[in-house]
């Protein structure tokens, strides 16, 4: 105490520094400022700290009072029923639990709903809670996911708390503009200077926007700068033609296939690769036709396949990647961008008035089919093509591993996402009859939401199969997961008879009826929890 109240000389110039080196080193190798080395060392330093530290307080000044922020925007939306915001408010405070193993218990995964509640709610035009912004902020902020449906159904509010707190920076990187306000498209004058002065991602704001309303208006735009920006802006910007691409883009995109850059010229070619009747879809419908062609010198008809033997420049200018990657040979690779680029219409006629399907159903010699076909795959969900996917993906029920014409099940789902959403739901409830759930995560996962009635009861009874062969759930934890979510809510009165433990086989695993008794427990659960969502969504 005498100590502290005797007067203190001022202190000299890195003082606190030197103290706080002392405390990280330790007494023993640094001697505190002022004290003798030695046992009373540790506290020389403490009594110097808190000597120091009052000073420092006390010889604060004040600092000028911050400036309050502008009032949060009005969010115009109507607000939420009161039992939605009670069932948010409980999405919200639940946690993904943290014990390990595939058991999962009977209680439902309730952040596992939240994309989809968000998604009904957004439907509803409905606004958020303000006092709920912090948590779904939070939430938003650790899941990529939904960030999307968080930020829409925040609202304005979200982009102001977001220049507050640095955690929720997110909310204005992921908001086009970083969430500044785009001029009218009647204010030519403020589009020109922000197209002009604008940061990039204002730019690329404004482009989009005009894009969606005025295609033509948007194309000019870009033109007036296109010679003087950046490689990697130029690429950006050409992405956006995505939206509303029209034969009109034509002669843009034929001069972005000289850039300087290779990645824009890639792109440029992509897209005029989606019109079939742009001049390179018509050159690379020449260079494919002259690579396949039907040979009827043996018993029966056979695609005959010669692969390009070089890649010259005019086919790197119209977009052909000269350089294969590992493991993969110069001509198939070559063949399978020419291929993929030609307009699928042009092979009708290229090979006999064929249709689609008896085109796929032809053999192809020398081991060319899984190239030529993989490249139909592609081409198919370019250009959007229901009838060639339809051909690619066979019957649901055959029994080639990967259809007549994909190479994989991921194909099959990408070609899948060309047909509607009942014929895709239809095709994958006859592949679950026929081939069971082992293969079928990726085909459930394109399909829509919720289920149709016939694809949510071969769901069911696949699953009711896979606990009768006595295996334990959780090899099906994935697509018991993607029921929980996605399967008809009207469908749990369908599982009432699958709750009790069955008689288990002397093959089967121990304990497994019980295990799936828990799980069909959950799914039920789950399913009557997104009814009740619904409704009270829908409550006035």
């Amino acid at each position: 105490m005498n100590r502290i109240s005797a007067p203190a000389d001022a202190p000299a110039p890195g003082a606190w520094e030197e103290l706080v080196t002392a405390a990280l080193l330790g007494t023993e190798r640094r001697t505190p400022p002022g004290a003798a080395p030695g046992r009373e060392a540790p506290v020389a330093l403490l009594d110097a700290a808190a000597v120091e530290t009052v000073r420092r307080r006390a010889g604060l000044r004040p600092g000028r009072a911050a400036r309050q922020p502008e009032p949060a925007a009005e969010d115009p939306r109507p607000p939420l029923p009161a039992a939605a915001a009670r069932r948010l408010a409980m999405l919200l405070a639940d946690r993904p639990g943290t014990g390990g193993g595939g058991r999962r218990g009977t209680a439902p995964d309730l952040m596992e709903l939240l994309p989809q509640w968000l998604a009904a709610a957004n439907s509803r035009g409905f606004a958020a809670p303000p006092e709920m912004l912090p948590a779904l902020l939070d939430a938003a902020r650790g899941r990529t996911d939904l960030r999307p449906a968080a930020l829409a159904f925040a609202g304005p509010r979200a982009l102001w708390l977001a220049r507050l707190n640095p955690d929720w920076r997110f909310a204005l990187r992921a908001t086009p503009g970083g969430g500044a306000a785009l001029p009218p498209s009647e204010d030519t004058g403020k589009i020109q200077q922000l197209w002009q002065e604008g940061l990039f991602a204002e730019r690329v704001a404004l482009l989009a926007a005009i894009r969606a309303r005025e295609p033509a208006a948007a194309r000019e735009l870009l033109a007036t700068t296109w010679s003087t920006e950046r490689a990697e802006d130029r690429l950006m910007f050409l992405d956006s033609l995505r939206m509303g691409l029209t034969a009109a883009d034509e002669p843009f995109l034929e001069q972005a296939l000289s850039d300087r850059s290779r990645n824009v010229r890639s792109t440029a070619a992509e897209l005029l690769s989606a019109l079939p009747g742009s001049a390179l879809a018509a050159r690379m419908a020449v260079r494919a036709g002259a690579c396949v062609a039907v040979d009827h010198t043996g018993a029966a008809p056979t695609l005959a396949v010669e692969a390009p033997h070089e890649c010259d420049a005019s086919m790197e200018r119209d977009g052909v990647v000269p350089k294969p990657p590992a493991g993969r040979g110069e001509r198939s690779w070559w063949l399978g961008q020419l291929v993929e680029a030609t307009p699928l219409t042009t092979w009708s006629g290229r090979l006999g008035g064929r249709t689609p399907r008896e085109i796929v159903a032809l053999p192809v010699a020398d081991d060319w089919q899984g190239e030529l076909h993989a490249a139909w795959c592609r081409a198919a969900v370019r250009q959007r093509d229901a009838e060639w996917a339809r051909a690619l993906l066979g019957a649901p029920a055959a029994p080639e591993a990967g259809g007549p014409g994909a190479v994989s099940l991921a194909e099959r789902a990408k070609l899948l996402g060309t047909l509607g959403s009942a014929e895709r739901a239809e095709w994958v409830a006859g592949f679950i009859s026929a081939h069971g759930l082992s293969e079928a995560f990726q085909l459930l996962g394109v399909c829509a939401v919720p289920w149709a009635a016939p694809l949510g009861r071969a769901v069911v009874d696949a699953l009711n199969i896979a606990r009768d062969a006595g295996s334990y759930p959780w090899s099906f934890s994935g697509v018991m997961g993607l029921a929980e979510r996605c399967l008809d809510p009207s469908e749990a009165s369908r599982l009432n008879g699958l709750l009790a433990v069955p008689d288990e086989p002397e093959d089967a695993s121990p304990g497994a009826g019980g295990y799936w008794a828990e799980a069909f427990q959950r799914l039920m659960t789950t399913l009557r929890l997104r009814a009740a969502m619904a409704e009270e969504l829908g409550a006035a």
